[in-house]
Formats: structure tokens, sequence, C-alpha cells
């Protein structure tokens, strides 16, 4: 057996012990793969020059641990009462006393100074040579009875170097986006029925990472907007929110308007009043009206043949039954088959407790939309191809009654692509906005 000595750390002045190992066991330490070892390797090196680097750090630590010196009588002593798994001086049988507990504790903080001096002492002699490996980590796992402040490892500066060079997924979805020679980059999401601006959450932290400015609005009464739905009676009203954002722009400063279900007839309505404030207009499986349609006109067609989503939606009559209805809910236990079919859960859950009803007035305006200003503003549709709320050949319907500029097929998408394919319809966006404009 080997002789045990003692090292004193230079801060606390405690003792720590480390085993000098026989001649015999030295040569087989480079294996040695316990995870508890502070001179453990996770894998064999396969060079000649790899085994004598392992071989000649073995050798560096003991020869390191030279200014030790024998542990006094009274140390001693207390050591042999250590219950550590991993002391030299451990027994099988932990002390029941309040004093055991307390040696458990000063037992592990002798075995974080072992460890501590041994990643010091490799790290320290890789650092000499030249020779640090990046597959071979000088930070030590030790465990802890305890609560303890970690100290910063020694290969921190390493990490910090190598965390620089880290490529974030979203800077690989954005990097060939060139925000600059845009004719405007700055988008304005209006969501659809039930929703709010938080059903954009990912596409707002995908465009604004890729320089974009975004403008998610809550329609009246929807979102977090204080209004109660079942008193909206216009269109107008509705989309105020919306109106009041194209009204503040600059002179000469335009939007890329995205629309999706109902939002696309809200951004039809603005697009009429407000053609030159507006770049491009995007419908996503949204409503894409001729004049002298509703709302309700486009997507009656599909309700009707539609079982769960008649099932799922409620009328709602809060100026009495004689009167027409008010706002239309939607049963929230539903709502997955045909809107989130193909959503995460988390998403589908944020939903549940989000959306509120949808104003019933609003769906029943007949648009006036006219080709001087309406059909001025270029228009591009995004199909989403797995929509169980409007089908694909519900939506090819509206486009090729009023056929856009061009057409994007996403595929994989339910009736909210913000949730299921948000990169996918990320990447749409962004090359719908770097569609150069018409020259006249």
């Amino acid at each position: 057996m080997g002789n045990s000595w003692a090292c004193f750390s230079p801060k606390e002045k405690e003792v720590s012990f480390v085993r000098e190992p026989s001649k015999s066991k030295a040569k087989r330490l480079p294996n040695y793969s316990s995870p508890f070892s502070p001179f453990s390797t996770k894998s064999k090196r396969k060079s000649k020059k790899g085994e004598n680097l392992d071989e000649y750090d073995d050798a560096l630590i003991q020869q390191e641990v030279s200014f030790v010196r024998e542990p006094s009588k009274s140390k001693a002593k207390r050591l042999s009462n250590f219950s550590s798994p991993f002391s030299p001086f451990s027994t099988k049988s932990k002390s029941k006393s309040k004093k055991g507990e307390n040696l458990e504790e000063y037992d592990d903080a002798l075995i974080q100074q072992q460890a501590q001096l041994a990643a010091a002492l490799l790290f320290q002699h890789h650092q000499q040579t030249g020779s640090l490996p990046l597959n071979r980590s000088t930070s030590v796992v030790y465990p802890s009875s305890a609560p303890k402040k970690i100290p910063r490892s020694s290969s921190s500066g390493q990490h910090s170097r190598a965390d620089q060079t880290l490529i974030h997924p979203h800077q690989l979805l954005n990097q060939d986006v060139k925000i600059e020679g845009l004719e405007t980059n700055r988008l304005v999401l209006v969501h659809g029925g039930g929703f709010g601006a938080w059903c954009w959450y990912k596409t707002i932290t995908l465009l604004e990472e890729g320089g974009y400015r975004v403008d998610a609005v809550d329609l009246t009464g929807s979102g977090v907007h204080s209004f109660d739905t079942n008193s909206i009676t216009t269109l107008a009203q509705y989309v105020k929110p919306l109106t009041d954002i194209l009204e503040k722009l600059g002179d000469g400063e335009k939007v890329i308007l995205v629309g999706h279900d109902f939002g696309g007839a809200c951004i039809s309505y603005v697009m009429e009043l407000f053609p030159s404030k507006i770049s491009k207009a995007i419908f996503i499986a949204a409503a894409m009206l001729s004049g002298g349609q509703s709302t309700l006109d486009v997507f009656s067609q599909q309700t009707g043949s539609n079982d769960v989503m008649q099932q799922a939606q409620a009328f709602l009559y809060a100026n009495g039954k004689d009167q027409p209805p008010t706002a239309i809910d939607l049963d929230k236990a539903l709502v997955k088959d045909f809107l989130f079919n193909q959503s995460p859960a988390k998403d589908v859950s944020l939903a549940l407790v989000s959306m509120r009803p949808i104003p019933f007035a609003p769906l029943m305006e007949k648009l006036s939309l006219s080709e001087a200003n309406y059909g001025s503003v270029r228009k591009f549709y995004i199909v989403t191809q797995e929509d169980c709320a409007i089908p694909v050949s519900q939506q090819e319907n509206m486009v090729h009654t009023n056929p856009p500029e061009e057409v994007f097929w996403l595929k994989g998408s339910d009736h909210a692509p913000f949730f299921s394919r948000p990169q996918s319809l990320h990447k749409i966006l962004v090359e719908i906005s770097q569609i150069p404009p018409k020259h006249v």
C-alpha cells in the first residue's frame, strides 16, 4: 500500500489527502475510468503520444504534491470517522451523532479541494505544453451533501471562447436575410377571429432577430384589448387599432400587412383606405374577398360542410334572443380538431386560455373594394395544406376568384402556421418581403 500524504489549500489551509499509488497501480491510472476520480479520463487516447501524455499527467500530479506533510495524530484520528465513500479513510457506517454530520461536511470539503487541485494541475500542464485536448474537460464534478457555491472552473475561459462561436438555430434561419435595400422592413401582423397578438409570438421573435420591425396588433375586443366583444357593431370599429397604426405613418413610409383568417378581411378593409401606405399584403389561410362580399359569405360555405366546426361554434346573444347574435364563441374542447391539428400541445394550451369570442357584426359586413385602391396593392397568398378549418379546396377557390401576385404552399401546416410551422412561415414572409418593387 502507498503512503498517505496531506496537502494544504492556500486559501483555507485545510488538509487534503492524496494517496500515493504503488508502482504497479501507477501504470493502471491512465486507464482508470471511475467518474469520481480527479484523475479520470473518459476515453483512452489512441495515439502513442497521447498515452505518454496520460502517464505524464499522473506523474506530474504526484510531483506537484511534494510539498505535503504527514497528518498530525489529532487530525488523523478525526479522519478515521469519515464516512465519504470516496475518501481513502472511509468507513462503511455513518455516525448518527451531530458530530458525525459535521465530519461528513468536512469530508466533502476535502474531496472538493482534492478535485480542484487535480483539475488545476492538469490544466496547468496542458497550458504549458500547448496540448490542451478539446474532448477532455478539466472541470471536475464532485458530490455535495449541502448547497454550495461552486467555484468557477479553470476551463471557463475555454468555454467562453467556444460559446462565442456557437450558432443559434435562429441565426441560421436568418443568415440570408438582407434588410438593406428593402422597400420596407416593417411588418404589421393582424390576427384572425378569436385570436390576438399573442398568437404571433414565434413569428415576432424570428422576424425581429432578422432585423425586421414588427407590430402585432390586438384588434378591438381581442387579446388584451379590454373592449367588450359583444358591443362591436361595425368592421371599422373592430379594425380601429390597425387603422390607428397606418394613420400615424410618416410621409412615404410603408408597411407590409399580414392577415390570418378573418384578418384577411381586416387588411382588405384598410387596403382600400390606405393603398399608398401598404407595400404588400400577405394573406395566410385568410379571407380574400371580392367587392360586395362578407367574410361570412365565404366562410359559411365551409362551415356548412364541417360538422366539427358547426358543433364548436356557439352564438352569443348579449342583446336578447330576439336580436341578431352579437358574437360567436368557440368550444375549447373541440377547437384542437379543426384549428390546431398539427400544433404543439403547449401552443394549443396557450390558445385555449387566450382565445376570445369573435364579434358577429363585422363578419356580416360586406366590403366595398375598388380596383383603384384595394386592387393597386400587391397581394400574396399562403396556403396551409393540413388546414381543417379552411381546407385547401376553399383556399384555392378564393385564390382563383381573386388571383394574387403569387401563391405559396405551406406543407404540414394546420390553420395556425405560426404554431405548427413557424420557421417555414418565417422563410416565406422573408422571401415575400425581399421581392423587389414593380417599376411602373
